[in-house]
């Protein structure tokens, strides 16, 4: 049988380009929002759910996760993204089990993700069995049972359990205490695809996997990097705190392949001058990187930095913060005392000069922070590039002082939430043991899949089981065809969803849809009262969160009812650990998490201060790393970067201003000038006409990897400034061209940031070896 990814939600005919803005945010951000707002959700419940989001006794946005200001917070303490993320939830348009009846999955096989997410929020749980052609409603307690049924009938490597960063701390606790009680550590996490270089990188060389700043460090450093992401449209609120770093004088250097409206200027939509003119600077310099070139990048930095400390000795490095608290630096002086620069300049598509301008803003700068995202963590050597920024920061001393450190930007609104409760196919002994002392229970110690291994596991008919805690995994995760493929033989597929996706579409041969509650919902039907929930922002502030909205539908159940349940149908009334308390009273889970968890002693009492609280950070609070030296660790690696072959380009997957993650707002992406279309690639206009192709023409994308071809059908090539030698396009609807094996070394996070990919005019004959591969 032959299936496919559908191709486009409009004519492609209908596609419009403008020249890409200058600056992000300002009125048409708050128009937009509203807009968006007031169609999905009408009036009261837009004026509800906005003047409640990151407010304190309200909701913490469903988007991204910066963290908020522990002051006076502003009445509008949200961004456009955030505002549609709501707006999405807050939805009334209803999917009940009539509307699925009214659409089989032959017909929704054709639809977008855009268009099922459009169709509003799941009412009731509905299954598809095997033999039928459309799903149908279930009772929630027969669907629970099915869950339990199937789990009974296999063994416990053969389950998946897959967590979305939105997941809250509380449901993530219980949901790895169900897998590992159940006897697996499947659990792969929507981290695995993104921040996973991250914690690679971070842990064994400065023992934490995490950022190490604060939001008031962001205000008054010095001098900020801002690498290889979008905040204008990904988390544009981190706009405001670089706006307020240089209103005290600091600098911001923005890195990136792309020039990104918010990284040039803003238009603070909560001040006047928001509303007038460019709007404020964001960076002072912007340098357009060649996609994969950063390691280079930050070794010539390090290289510089070591030969004016020779110029002029104790004024760049910090010999008594490295004598003291770190190991290595000996071999990296050595690693860095020589460089090649044209190989630097080739690497980087820098010259020598725009980078020895960064380093002497370097070598002045007493507090420097390093902000990265997802432009350095999908490559084949992120882990090494996210090194060389932490030997940058040992270098100077960059750790433990104000305005100062590591500072990974986490996209989703609790991924770093869901990982310190546990969620990781790979965990520590500390954590297992103090979980079976907890709950009297022997967690499994062989370390389980992650997500690209998933994949790999569907592939080869290894999962019986996929059970999915929100997200869009089908369409999240690389090598889509033979994703979608392996998710279809699975036997039992079950996703904990608020609205529609593709992954419902691509299900197992039985499939259950379970709709829960979201982040703006009220969760008040329980024995003690309403209850709240909590996450982590990106710098470790740890905070209540609770929704006020009237569910859509009486028939939804809360994440951690959900969980209990299905605990229950598969392990029994007589396991040792009570679902049905933890289910009733969020506090019970808190408890327990207070004595499992480092750093959540007296949880309870903790998260209901006005900020909640901080968790233990030492490289941040006590400038000391525990690493398994004791210290913070040097590293040295070898220079590596992307070089696509003669008639080839470096292709990147980047989000469009109406997206986050799979979930899709619009069709437009305002900021880059695109209009009415998704499928287009982004290419420099010089390297099309070496190329041999002209602007708007249709062509079909060809990736090699390993001798290995994909294809996609119907792009539309546009002209843009881009990096030389390097193109964009949309994710997901390129992820099919990355190979399930192109993947970041150590981390396993997939390649998104490193498509060797060419051009062909798309052609009839094209087409059907498009068919070919799909069957």
């Amino acid at each position: 049988m032959t299936h496919k990814s559908p191709v486009t939600d409009i004519n492609e005919d209908s596609l419009h380009v403008e020249a890409p803005e200058t600056s992000a945010a300002g009125i048409k951000a708050v128009t937009v929002a509203l807009q968006r707002s007031l169609e999905q959700a009408g009036p009261l419940r837009t004026a509800r759910s906005l003047l409640r989001i990151n407010q304190r006794g309200g909701f913490d946005c469903p988007g991204c996760a910066w963290p908020e200001s522990d002051g006076r917070r502003k009445t509008a303490e949200f961004c456009e993204n955030g505002a549609k993320a709501v707006a999405e939830e807050a939805s009334v348009s209803a999917v009940t089990p009539e509307w699925w009846e009214a659409h089989p999955i032959a017909e929704l096989e054709d639809k977008t993700d855009y268009w099922l997410s459009k169709q509003g929020r799941i009412t009731e749980p509905v299954v598809l069995r095997p033999g039928d052609d459309r799903y149908h409603r279930i009772s929630w307690s027969e669907a629970f049972e099915l869950v339990g049924e199937h789990i009974r009938a296999t063994t416990p490597d053969r389950c998946v359990f897959y967590t979305s960063g939105r997941t809250a701390n509380e449901t993530a606790f219980m949901y790895q205490l169900f897998a590992r009680s159940l006897g697996t550590n499947n659990l792969p996490d929507c981290s695995n695809m993104c921040h996973e270089s991250s914690g690679s990188a971070l842990n064994p060389t400065i023992g934490i996997g995490k950022g190490t700043v604060s939001l008031d460090d962001i205000h008054h450093a010095e001098l900020v990097f801002v690498v290889g992401q979008n905040p204008g449209t990904n988390h544009p609120r981190m706009l405001s705190a670089l706006k307020e770093c240089r209103d005290n004088g600091g600098r911001v250097v923005a890195v990136n392949p792309l020039p990104e409206a918010g990284l040039l200027h803003f238009k603070d939509p909560q001040t006047v001058s928001g509303y007038v003119g460019e709007g404020s600077t964001i960076s002072d310099h912007f340098l357009q990187i060649r996609v994969g070139g950063d390691l280079a990048l930050f070794q010539a930095l390090g290289h510089l930095l070591l030969e004016e400390e020779k110029r002029a000795p104790g004024t760049v490095v910090d010999r008594a913060f490295i004598e003291a608290q770190t190991e290595g630096f000996e071999a990296y002086e050595a690693a860095r005392a020589t460089i090649d620069w044209e190989e630097t300049e080739r690497a980087t598509g820098l010259s020598r000069l725009e980078i020895a301008t960064i380093a002497d803003l370097m070598a002045k700068s007493k507090a420097t922070i390093m902000c990265w995202a997802l432009g350095l963590t999908q490559q084949p050597h992120s882990v090494d590039t996210i090194r060389e920024i932490i030997n940058l920061l040992l270098l100077q001393g960059n750790f433990g002082k104000p305005g100062a450190g590591a500072c990974p930007v986490r996209g989703h609104s609790n991924v770093q939430g869901d990982r310190t409760m546990g969620i990781w196919e790979k965990p520590k002994e500390w954590l297992l043991a103090a979980l079976d002392k907890e709950f009297g229970i022997h967690s499994p110690r062989e370390h389980g899949f992650d997500s690209t291994e998933t994949l790999h596991a569907f592939e080869n008919d290894d999962v019986d089981v996929f059970v999915a805690l929100g997200g869009n995994f089908a369409q999240a995760n690389s090598d889509t065809l033979a994703l979608e493929a392996g998710m279809r033989r699975a036997g039992l597929t079950v996703h904990i969803s608020t609205k529609p996706n593709r992954s419902h579409v691509v299900h197992g041969k039985t499939s259950l849809i379970l709709p829960t509650l979201g982040r703006t919902d009220r969760d008040d039907k329980h024995p003690k009262g309403r209850q709240f929930l909590s996450v982590e922002d990106s710098m470790s502030m740890v905070h209540a969160t609770q929704g006020r909205l009237e569910p859509i539908s009486e028939h939804l159940l809360a994440e951690p009812v959900i969980v209990a349940r299905m605990a229950v149908a598969a392990l029994g009334d007589d396991h040792p650990v009570d679902w049905r308390a933890m289910a009733e009273d969020y506090d019970v889970v808190r408890d327990h998490i207070s004595r499992v968890l480092p750093g959540f002693e007296d949880f309870n009492t903790r998260i209901r201060t006005k900020n909640g609280f901080v968790l233990p950070n030492p490289p941040r609070d006590t400038r000391t790393f525990a690493t398994d030296i004791g210290k913070g660790r040097f590293t040295v690696a070898p220079l590596e970067y992307l070089e696509a072959p003669e008639g080839h380009l470096i292709l990147q997957t980047v989000r469009s201003h109406d997206q986050y993650n799979t979930t899709f707002y619009g069709l437009d992406d305002r900021y880059r000038g695109i209009r009415d279309g998704r499928r287009v690639i982004l290419v420099h206009p010089e390297d099309l006409a070496e190329l041999g192709f002209e602007d708007r023409e249709l062509v079909d994308v060809v990736s090699v990897f390993r001798g290995e071809k994909r294809r996609a059908e119907r792009f539309r090539l546009v002209a843009y400034p881009t990096a030389r030698g390097c193109a964009a396009a949309y994710f997901p609807e390129a992820n099919g061209l990355v190979h399930r094996d192109l993947v970041a070394r150590e981390s396993n996070t997939p390649g998104f940031k490193a498509i060797t990919v060419r051009f062909e005019r798309h052609t009839p004959e094209g087409a059907e070896a498009l068919a070919g591969q799909l069957s």
